[in-house]
C-alpha cells in the first residue's frame, strides 16, 4: 500500500525528477539542522549541508544529472550575485581608506596559497584537479571550486577522450580543516600576539580616519565679524569650503527656523546647523564661529526632518541639482543613505533606487516631493524580479565571454562564479543599468546568497557522495589533510605576522581580512562573538570580492596550465 512512500525516501541510482527532489530537500533541511549545532562558539552553518549531501551519496541516495548539474550551477550563480550587490558600494568606498592594502595583504595571501598548491602538486604527484580541489576546501572557497569544475568541463568538451578526477573529493575532505584551521589561528593569535582588546578597540576608535567619514551635525553661532552681510556662496567661495551643507538657520533673537539657500546672507550671532564629516565640520566653524548651545533651531515649528526613499524612475539617476529641489519646493536634502553607508548630499550626487534622503522643510512641501521622489516603502520590499534576473543574465554573459591566451588549451572565461559577481559589483556601484537597478532588500539578499550555497553545497556533496569513501581510502584522505594543512595554516599566520608587525594593523581588522581572505563566513561568526565586535564584518566585506575573484582566477589558471 505504501510501496510509493517507499519508493521516494529509498536510495536509486536513476532517480526521477521526484526523487531527485527529495534528496536535495532532505540534504538541504536536515543540513540546516546540523548546522545550528554548536560545540563552543563554533558550528558548520550552511556548510553542513554539504556533509549531509556526502552522506547521503555515500549511502546510496542520487540526483538525476541533469538536474543536479542545473542546481548545482544556478545556486553558484544566486548566491556570487547575493554577494555582489551587498558590499559592491562597500567595496569601492574602502579603497579611498585602507581597502587598498587590505586587499593586497588579503590577495597577497591567495597568491601564496596557489603556489603552494602547484608545490603540492610538483613534489607529492598529485593530480592538479585534485590539488586544487585540495586548495579550495582548505580555503573554505566555493566559487573557486565551481570555476575549477567548469573549466574541466570546458576542457572536457573539447578533448572528449580526456579523463580528470573530480575536485569535489578533495574539497570535502579538506574542508573541515579550512573551517577549524582559521579560527584555530585566530584564537592562538590573539593569545601569541597578546592582544588586549580594549586596548585594541580604543585605538581603532581614536583613528581620524574613522571619523571623518560619519555624516554629523552640528550647530554653530557666527562671531566672525568679516562674514557678516556676506551670503553663504560668498563664505563658502572667500573661505574654500567644501562637503558642508547648511541645513538650517536662525536669526539671533528669532525663533524661527529655515532652510537657507545660498544666496541668504550672515548676520551677527545667526545660528546655523551644519552637516557634514567630522573634520570639515569642525574647520568650518573653527572660521565661521563657535560651537553654539540654541534648542530653538532643531524644534523650529515650521521645519521638519523626514527620510524619503527614492522609488520612482522620475528621481533615479537624476542628480540632486537636476532635482532642484530647494528652488521648487523649499527644501533641503542634508544626507542620503545607501546600502548602510551615509553619504553627504552634494548637488553632484546621483541618486539610486532605494536610496533614503533626510529631506528638511515644511511638511506641505515635503509631501509633495513625495509624489515625484515615491516613497513608497511596499515597492522595496517587493522583489524586482526583471532587475534581478537581468542583472543575472548579464552575469552569464560576461561570464561566457572567452579570453583566448596563447599556450592554454580552451580560452579562459570568467564563468558561472566571477561573470556575476562583477556584475553585481558594478551594478551595485553604479545603481543600475536602464531598467536593471541594483536595489535588493537585506532579507532578499539574504534569501537569495543561503538559497543559492544550500543548493550548491547539497549538489556536490550528493554527487561526491558516491566515491567519496572509496577515494579517501584510494587516495589516503589522511595525507591530503596534511597537505591541506600547508596551504590552510603558512599564508595565514604570514599575513598575521605581515598585517600585525609590518603594516601595524588594527587586530580587529586583522581577523575580518582572515576570514575574508578564506571566504569563511563561520569563522566570521565566530570571531564577531569571539572578540565581542563587529569590527571584523567591515574588513570582512572590503576584501571578500577581490579574494573571490583571485581565487576563481587561480583555480583556473592552475587546471588550464597542469591539468593533462
Amino acid at each position: 500500500m505504501f510501496d510509493w512512500f517507499n519508493t521516494l525516501f529509498s536510495p536509486n541510482n536513476e532517480p526521477d525528477i521526484t526523487q531527485s527532489l527529495i534528496v536535495l530537500l532532505i540534504a538541504i533541511s536536515v543540513g540546516f539542522f546540523v548546522g545550528r549545532i554548536r560545540i563552543g562558539n563554533i558550528s558548520l552553518g550552511v556548510s553542513a549541508v554539504m556533509f549531509v549531501g556526502l552522506f547521503l551519496g555515500h549511502y546510496g541516495y542520487r540526483m538525476d544529472e541533469s538536474i543536479l548539474v542545473f542546481v548545482r550551477d544556478f545556486g553558484l550563480i544566486l548566491f556570487v550575485y547575493g554577494i555582489g550587490i551587498q558590499v559592491g558600494p562597500s567595496f569601492f568606498s574602502s579603497f579611498k581608506k585602507d581597502g587598498l592594502l587590505f586587499n593586497l595583504l588579503a590577495v597577497g595571501a591567495v597568491l601564496l596559497g596557489g603556489i603552494i598548491t602547484y608545490l603540492i602538486h610538483i613534489v607529492t604527484k598529485i593530480d592538479i584537479e585534485n590539488a586544487v580541489g585540495l586548495m579550495s576546501g582548505s580555503v573554505t572557497n566555493t566559487p573557486g571550486l565551481g570555476a575549477a569544475k567548469s573549466t574541466l568541463q570546458e576542457i572536457q568538451n573539447q578533448f572528449p577522450s580526456k579523463v580528470f578526477s573530480d575536485p569535489t573529493i578533495a574539497y570535502a575532505i579538506t574542508y573541515p580543516l579550512g573551517v577549524f584551521g582559521i579560527i584555530l589561528t585566530i584564537i592562538l593569535s590573539k593569545s601569541v600576539l597578546r592582544i588586549d582588546l580594549i586596548k585594541e578597540s580604543l585605538s581603532l576608535k581614536n583613528k581620524t580616519s574613522d571619523k571623518e567619514n560619519i555624516i554629523i551635525n552640528e550647530k554653530c553661532r557666527i562671531t566672525n565679524s568679516d562674514l557678516l552681510g556676506k551670503s553663504i556662496y560668498q563664505i563658502f567661495k572667500e573661505l574654500d569650503i567644501h562637503n558642508v551643507i547648511i541645513s538650517r538657520l536662525k536669526n539671533s533673537g528669532s525663533k524661527v527656523v529655515y532652510s537657507p539657500s545660498l544666496d541668504t546672507k550672515i548676520h551677527d550671532k545667526d545660528v546655523l546647523m551644519v552637516v557634514g564629516n567630522q573634520k570639515d565640520v569642525d574647520h568650518f566653524i573653527h572660521l565661521v564661529g563657535k560651537i553654539s548651545t540654541d534648542l530653538f533651531i532643531e524644534t523650529g515649528e515650521d521645519l521638519i526632518a523626514k527620510f524619503v526613499f527614492v522609488t520612482t524612475k522620475a528621481a533615479t539617476h537624476k542628480t540632486l541639482a537636476e532635482l532642484d529641489l530647494h528652488n521648487k519646493f523649499d527644501l533641503k536634502v542634508t544626507r542620503v543613505v545607501r546600502s548602510g553607508l551615509e553619504l553627504l548630499a552634494q548637488p553632484s550626487l546621483e541618486l539610486f533606487y532605494g536610496d533614503k534622503l533626510l529631506i528638511v522643510g515644511n511638511k506641505e512641501a515635503i509631501a509633495e516631493v513625495e509624489k515625484i521622489i515615491g516613497n513608497s516603502e511596499k515597492h522595496l520590499l517587493e522583489p524586482d524580479f526583471l532587475s534581478l534576473f537581468g542583472g543575472l543574465i548579464i552575469g552569464i554573459i560576461i561570464g561566457s565571454i572567452p579570453i583566448f591566451i596563447p599556450s592554454l588549451p580552451v580560452p579562459l572565461k570568467l564563468g558561472f562564479a566571477a561573470g556575476p559577481l562583477i556584475t553585481a559589483l558594478f551594478i551595485s556601484r553604479y545603481g543600475g543599468v536602464g531598467a536593471i537597478h541594483s536595489y535588493i532588500n537585506n532579507g532578499a539578499i539574504y534569501f537569495m546568497k543561503d538559497l543559492g550555497i544550500c543548493l550548491f553545497f547539497a549538489a556536490v556533496g550528493i554527487h561526491a557522495g558516491a566515491a567519496f569513501y572509496d577515494n579517501f581510502i584510494k587516495f589516503n584522505g589522511w595525507l591530503w589533510i596534511y597537505y591541506g594543512c600547508y596551504i590552510t595554516f603558512i599564508p595565514l599566520i604570514i599575513m598575521v605576522l605581515v598585517g600585525r608587525y609590518i603594516f601595524k594593523l588594527n587586530f580587529y581588522q586583522l581577523v575580518g581580512i582572515m576570514s575574508g581572505a578564506y571566504t569563511d563566513p563561520a569563522a566570521l561568526a565566530f570571531s564577531t562573538k569571539y572578540l565581542d565586535s563587529e569590527i571584523p564584518n567591515q574588513s570582512y566585506a572590503t576584501v571578500y570580492p577581490m579574494v573571490t575573484i583571485s581565487r576563481i582566477f587561480i583555480a583556473q589558471l592552475l587546471i588550464l596550465l597542469f591539468a593533462s
